[in-house]
């Protein structure tokens, strides 16, 4: 344990509270926990998620066209569903160009920048699909 600049205060008493400083201060850090690893990352616990039910689809040959918003800042957003997965990119493709929109395509659905259902679905049933406009 390093001593004081010379000059200082070097009584019984002081160093007494010095060590007694020094062994609270190390049973507090033997007590944490690892926070960062170089080889694993981040190790703090994640708070619970809540666990959104994503919503169940059924298997029907349905098309349903939703209208989100959640998690996007307040923008709208159709969400297209139930579409065959070979066919989403060309599919997302061409409602694109139709609706003069951005879009992607993820997690098996196809999403379009702004409120389209009516478009989607008219588009959607010149091509032969049965579509349903459901949520909000």
């Amino acid at each position: 344990m390093p001593w004081p600049v010379p000059g200082t205060d070097r009584s019984a008493a002081t160093v007494a509270a010095t060590i007694e400083l020094h062994a609270a201060y190390d049973l507090a850090v033997s007590n944490s926990r690892l926070v960062y690893s170089t080889g694993d990352g981040d190790r703090r616990r994640k708070p619970a998620q809540k666990e959104v039910a994503e919503l169940q689809l059924r298997n029907d040959g349905v098309v349903r066209i939703f209208r989100g918003k959640g998690g996007r800042g307040g923008t709208a957003v159709s969400v297209v569903r139930g579409l065959p997965p070979r066919e989403l990119a060309a599919i997302a493709k061409d409602l694109k160009r139709h609706c003069g929109s951005g879009g992607t395509v993820k997690d098996g659905a196809v999403e379009l920048q702004g409120d389209h259902r009516e478009k989607i679905a008219a588009r959607l049933t010149e091509q032969g699909y049965q579509v349903k406009l459901a949520g909000g």
